[in-house]
């Protein structure tokens, strides 16, 4: 069909916010190692029209802390040719520790969705 793979969407937004949470100073590595965990709870995303393959698309990501122990990310997925806006969605997070049990955000983390929403320059 030429048209890209539904599913491919949430990978692409799972880069963005991966890239977001790096250039923002916070790894994932460094979650774990710090003993916990961000688990999607909820994914949405809604198709706007379709990206074709060999499509240059941009995925932009932001975040921003809901409570204390969720994290909320909105990602919009534009094609570069004409900037049309391709897709658009969302994924909510919750805070385990190491044992599968909610816990707080580290202060580190909330104070940095705190501030202000954590803003991503497109990919």
């Amino acid at each position: 069909m030429g048209v890209v793979y539904y599913a491919n969407y949430f990978v692409w937004f799972e880069v963005a916010r991966t890239d977001l949470l790096r250039r923002a100073g916070w790894t994932y590595r460094d979650m774990e190692e710090a003993g916990f965990t961000l688990p999607a709870i909820e994914a949405h995303c809604e198709y706007l029209e379709s990206a074709r393959y060999d499509d240059e698309l941009d995925v932009h990501a932001a975040g921003a802390l809901v409570s204390p122990i969720r994290v909320r990310f909105e990602y919009r997925v534009t094609r570069a040719a004409d900037g049309a806006v391709l897709a658009e969605g969302h994924t909510e997070h919750a805070t385990l520790d190491a044992t599968g049990r909610p816990r707080r955000l580290p202060a580190r983390a909330r104070e940095m969705f705190a501030a202000a929403d954590v803003e991503g320059e497109p990919e």
